[in-house]
């Protein structure tokens, strides 16, 4: 199991970065494809036509989100941990910490957070 942990800065303000990861009609405008998506927490999320699936835990709005990521059998549980931070010029500085993630895994995972992720939600805000 490995972990993961990476500052991204989104040029909107944290409480439109918050609505992008959270409302499913704003998810599909930044990723191109249908996701469910609830700020209830223990209610279940799939995003990429069920790609990533797991389980939403914690919400903070406009501050914090955190859900548990489904990975077949694994006994220990994969927490992402998604904190938003004001940054300059009305910008979002986003904490990502994803933990326990299968080692076989782990490559495909943070190049889906560089690019499918992080990559698309801030290419959405610059245009």
């Amino acid at each position: 199991m490995k972990d993961f942990k990476k500052y991204y800065t989104i040029p909107a303000t944290p409480e439109y970065v918050y609505l992008a990861l959270t409302n499913p009609l704003t998810i599909q405008l930044w990723s191109g494809e249908e996701a469910e998506m609830s700020t209830e927490p223990g209610s279940e999320f799939s995003l990429w036509d069920g790609s990533i699936v797991g389980k939403n835990l914690e919400f903070e709005t406009s501050k914090k989100i955190v859900q548990e990521w489904y990975f077949g059998d694994q006994e220990e549980k994969s927490i992402v941990t998604i904190r938003l931070h004001p940054a300059a010029d009305g910008a979002t500085s986003v904490e990502l910490r994803h933990t326990n993630i299968p080692d076989e895994d782990y490559n495909d995972i943070v190049e889906g957070w560089n690019t499918m992720y992080f990559g698309s939600l801030q290419d959405f805000y610059d245009e």
